[in-house]
C-alpha cells in the first residue's frame, strides 16, 4: 500500500482547499482542485521535487478550477472531471467566474470520467463517486486503501455544500451524501473543498444536515 501524504493549500478569494496527494514512497502525486494561485502551486511542486500525474477537479466552479489549465500545462499532465460537469466548466454563468469580475471565462478537462471509474494515478487506486447536488457533475475521489476521500464542495465539517447555484439541488445533494459518502468506513478522512478536514464517522454522528 502506498503511503499517502496530503498537503493542504488554501488558495484564492474564497479560501478554497487545494490538495496535493503525495505518494511518500515515490514522490509521485496528483493535484485536487488547484483553485487559482497557479504560479505558487507550480513553484511548490517543483521545490518539493514532486512528480504530478494529473489534476483532478471535484467540480467546475472558478474557485476550484481556475488554475487547472496552467498547472496541467506546466507539467504536461491531464485534467480529469466528471462527464456531467462539462456544462459547468464551459458555461461562464454556471462556473460563477462573474463572482470575481471575469466575463466569459471557461475551463476544461481532458478526460471525463464516470461514476465508479477507477483511476490509477501516482501509485494510488482512486474511485470516482458522482455526487451531484452542489453542481450537476460534482464528484468525490475515494482512496479506499488510504482511507481518504476528496469531497470538494459536497460534504464539509458539520455542514454540506451550497445548492443555490445553477445546477444545484438540496435534495439531490443530501441523497448523494447519504448514498455515496455515508456508507464509507467511519475512519475515512474527508478532505473538503473549504474549511476543516473531518471523518465520515464524525459527520454521521454530528452533521445537522444529515
Amino acid at each position: 500500500m502506498a503511503g499517502l501524504r496530503v498537503e493542504q493549500y488554501v488558495v484564492g478569494p474564497v479560501m478554497t482547499n487545494c490538495y496535493f496527494a503525495v505518494n511518500e514512497q515515490t514522490n509521485d502525486m496528483f493535484v485536487v482542485d488547484p483553485g487559482d494561485a497557479a504560479e505558487a502551486l507550480i513553484e511548490k511542486i517543483k521545490s518539493k521535487n514532486l512528480t504530478p500525474a494529473a489534476v483532478l477537479l471535484t467540480h467546475g466552479h472558478f474557485d476550484h478550477a481556475a488554475a487547472a489549465k496552467e498547472v496541467a500545462e506546466a507539467f504536461d499532465i491531464p485534467i480529469y472531471a466528471h462527464e456531467d460537469e462539462k456544462e459547468t466548466l464551459l458555461n461562464p454563468t454556471v462556473n460563477l467566474c462573474g463572482m470575481i469580475g471575469e466575463q466569459g471565462t471557461v475551463y476544461h478537462a481532458d478526460i471525463y470520467v464516470k461514476d465508479g471509474d477507477i483511476l490509477n494515478l501516482a501509485g494510488f487506486k482512486i474511485q470516482v463517486l458522482h455526487t451531484p447536488g452542489h453542481t450537476k457533475g460534482g464528484c468525490c475521489y475515494y482512496l479506499k486503501e488510504e482511507q481518504a476521500v476528496f469531497a470538494g464542495d459536497t460534504l464539509f465539517f458539520e455542514s454540506v455544500g451550497r445548492s443555490d447555484f445553477p445546477g444545484g439541488s438540496a435534495s439531490v445533494l443530501i441523497k448523494s451524501i447519504q448514498e455515496k459518502l455515508m456508507p464509507l468506513p467511519g475512519q475515512t478522512n474527508v478532505y473538503a473543498g473549504h474549511n476543516d478536514t473531518t471523518t465520515i464517522g464524525w459527520e454521521r454522528q454530528n452533521n445537522p444536515f444529515l
